[in-house]
């Protein structure tokens, strides 16, 4: 009998190669780097050819520049830092709450008939519409960035969190049952486990939410932040430092997702 690796399976005694790669995923290392630098290229060349206007899309090799001048000025880490410390705080704690109320909503149903009405009524509305009054009630300085991100980070968390509990096979949670394990080992060894996957993946949403509302509360009443830098390039029709601004933005959000990947391989090793 042939060999029966990963990707191939044996039909008829011949060798039959594996065709869904979509359900084995390969990495690619270089390809995504290689994409953007297509872009990038593109762009530069259209601007000098003049195929591109200067006034809607600078030079990326200007835009370059002006990241680097930014950098050397220490200017960037002014701005980075105050935008990563009410990412974080707010991030964690609309995430957190979010976890543990989805985690309810699914496991308890008293719970469940209470809060997903609730959810459901203030998931639709416009975090940023409700900017002005998170200022009201917690004053302009960081405490209105803070409940900004944390609730809008909150309701996306809660739904992906109790969605992700709700589709737990309910094979094995019986099978749990008559092997005789409590709730609580079912909860934590079935339940959790079985979860996690779809937690992770409402947490990538949540967390590029947190980040666009990072962005508009900075652009009202901060003094430092990417938002703040942003909004006053923009003001002064900086395409340049405009654009800087962007990038900084794009690369947090690599940079968060990757982290993310990294969590979702250590939390995830037993579906390998």
């Amino acid at each position: 009998m042939p060999d029966r690796g990963p990707h191939a399976d044996s039909v008829g005694g011949k060798r039959v190669v594996f065709r869904g790669g979509g359900f084995a995923p390969r990495a690619r290392r270089g390809i995504g780097f290689l994409v953007f630098l297509v872009l990038i290229g593109f762009a530069e060349w259209g601007t000098r050819q003049g195929w591109i206007s200067a006034l809607t899309l600078p030079i990326p090799s200007a835009v370059l520049a002006t990241l680097k001048e930014i950098y050397d000025s220490g200017l960037l880490f002014k701005h980075l830092f105050p935008s990563l410390t009410r990412l974080i705080v707010g991030a964690a704690i609309g995430a957190g709450l979010g976890i543990g109320v989805g985690i309810l909503i699914g496991l308890f149903s008293y719970v469940r008939a209470g809060m997903i009405p609730l959810v459901a009524a203030i998931f639709p509305v416009p975090k940023i519409a409700l900017l002005p009054l998170f200022v009201i009630w917690f004053g302009i300085d960081e405490g209105s960035k803070y409940a900004l991100i944390a609730f809008g980070t909150f309701t996306p968390t809660v739904v992906a969190t109790y969605g992700a509990v709700d589709n737990v096979d309910r094979t094995l949670i019986r099978m749990g049952q008559s092997f005789g394990l409590t709730w609580f080992s079912i909860v934590r060894k079935i339940v959790l486990p079985g979860a996690m996957p779809g937690i992770l993946s409402g947490l990538r949403i949540s967390l590029a939410i947190a980040i666009i509302l990072l962005v508009a509360a900075e652009m009202l009443g901060a003094e430092y932040g990417i938002g703040a830098y942003i909004l006053e390039a923009g003001s002064l029709y900086d395409l340049e430092r405009l654009f800087a601004g962007v990038i900084i933005l794009s690369v947090l959000g690599v940079l968060v997702s990757a982290l993310l990947g990294l969590a979702e391989k250590r939390l995830l090793r037993w579906r390998t």
